[in-house]
């Protein structure tokens, strides 16, 4: 199966009509957070695949309505943050927002972000127990602790995150957040057995085998 991963930034190549003809062969497609409700809603009813996401720390994207400024998610999309959603036999789960540096929406501190963990590892080790196995995919918006994360707070990976990839082990752990530019920038580590993709822009993965650069 192919995953379309999107992140922080609108894409022309992606946010075109073509995209139904270009990327029909796309499965599924993962939003790591940071771009507006209309672009994921377009891509969702233009591919007609499920997408799954979770929000990012500049959630801003309000609607005007006759009651005022509203706060909507994106339409016909799945949120990941905190839950556990299986699709086609592939277990994912996710983790909003980033490190607290103000008091916007969508921030959290380490513990904060711990105490969202221990609630996941409880729903994981009954997964565990009834026999269904750990996740394969973590979606989130910041990256963990020392990979492709930067040196100020905002960006700062979660130590916690570090955690889950050494206890879940999923087969690919995927951020955004962290912008890159030119063609020479670290997207992707393996930790283990785990490939950590920072979606940036956009990434296609072919799940079970390499990850193609920029649909390449």
């Amino acid at each position: 199966m192919k995953a379309l991963l999107i992140s922080d930034k609108i894409v022309e190549h992606i946010y075109s009509n073509s995209i139904s003809e270009r990327l029909k062969d796309i499965d599924f497609v993962i939003s790591c957070g940071d771009l507006p409700n209309y672009y994921l809603e377009f891509i969702v009813s233009t591919l007609n695949k499920p997408l799954f996401y979770v929000m990012g720390n500049h959630f801003n994207n309000g609607m005007y309505t006759e009651n005022g400024l509203s706060q909507k998610h994106p339409e016909g999309c799945i949120d990941l943050d905190g839950k556990i959603i299986k699709f086609n036999n592939i277990v994912m789960t996710g983790f909003a927002g980033s490190m607290k540096y103000n008091s916007g929406a969508y921030q959290y501190s380490d513990l904060e972000m711990c105490l969202k963990a221990c609630k996941l590892k409880i729903k994981l080790f009954l997964r565990k127990l009834f026999g269904q196995g750990c996740v394969d995919i973590i979606v989130t918006h910041a990256p963990p602790f020392k990979i492709h994360d930067g040196k100020d707070l905002c960006h700062r990976g979660f130590k916690v995150f570090n955690k889950l990839i050494d206890s879940c082990k999923p087969r690919y752990f995927i951020h955004g957040h962290i912008h890159l530019y030119g063609t020479d920038n670290n997207w992707k580590t393996s930790v283990g057995k785990t490939e950590v993709i920072n979606a940036y822009g956009f990434r296609i993965i072919e799940i079970g085998s390499k990850t193609r650069r920029n649909g390449k």
